[in-house]
C-alpha cells in the first residue's frame, strides 16, 4: 500500500522506498506530486507536476501541454470552417438582421414543424441556404447565445408556415 509522506524515505535495506507507491528502488528523486513534495521512484516520476520535470527528461507533461494545444486547435478549426467571405465583404451590422423577442417555446416549434413538413435537419438547412448550426441553436432554443440573426428566424417563419417571434 502506498504510503503518502514527505518524511525521508529509507529502509532497512540497500534501497529506499518509493512515497508514492511503496516499492524499494536505489535511485529516487524528489517530486511534486498533487502539491506533495514526495520522494519517488523512477516508474512514479511521471506524476512529477513541478517546473522542472521537463528538465530532468520528463515529458509526459510536455507531450500533455501539446496534446492539448492540438486539441484547442482543432476545435478553433472546426468553428471557422465555414466561409467566413460574406463577413469580410459585407462587414456585421447587427442593427440590420436583429433577432426577434422570440416566443418561449419557438425551438419546439421549429422541431415540430420541420418533422410535420417531412424534413431533416441537414435538408431544411440546404432548402433555406441557412447554417445547420444555426438551424441547430434554434431548434435548441439558444439562439440568442448563437447569434443567429433575425434572417434566420423570418425564412423559418415563412419556410415552415410558424409564428416564432413575439413582435
Amino acid at each position: 500500500m502506498p504510503k503518502y509522506s514527505t518524511g525521508g524515505a529509507g529502509s532497512g535495506g540497500g534501497g529506499q522506498t518509493c512515497e508514492l507507491c511503496g516499492s524499494t528502488a536505489d535511485s529516487l528523486r524528489e517530486a511534486n506530486v498533487a502539491g506533495a513534495e514526495l520522494t519517488v521512484c523512477p516508474d512514479c516520476a511521471s506524476h512529477d507536476e513541478s517546473p522542472q520535470a521537463d528538465d530532468d527528461g520528463d515529458d509526459a507533461d510536455a507531450d500533455r501541454r501539446k496534446r492539448a494545444a492540438q486539441n484547442q486547435a482543432k476545435q478553433f478549426d472546426a468553428v471557422t470552417r465555414g466561409d467566413s467571405s460574406h463577413w469580410e465583404e459585407e462587414g456585421t451590422n447587427y442593427e440590420r438582421d436583429r433577432l426577434p423577442y422570440l416566443v418561449n417555446d419557438y425551438g419546439e416549434r421549429v422541431v415540430r414543424a420541420r418533422q410535420d413538413a417531412g424534413l431533416q435537419r441537414e435538408e431544411l438547412a440546404e432548402e433555406l441556404d441557412l447554417d445547420e448550426s444555426d438551424l441547430l441553436a434554434v431548434e435548441q432554443g439558444r439562439a440568442t447565445q448563437a447569434s443567429v440573426g433575425g434572417s434566420v428566424v423570418a425564412a423559418l417563419e415563412e419556410f415552415l408556415d410558424v409564428e416564432l417571434s413575439d413582435e
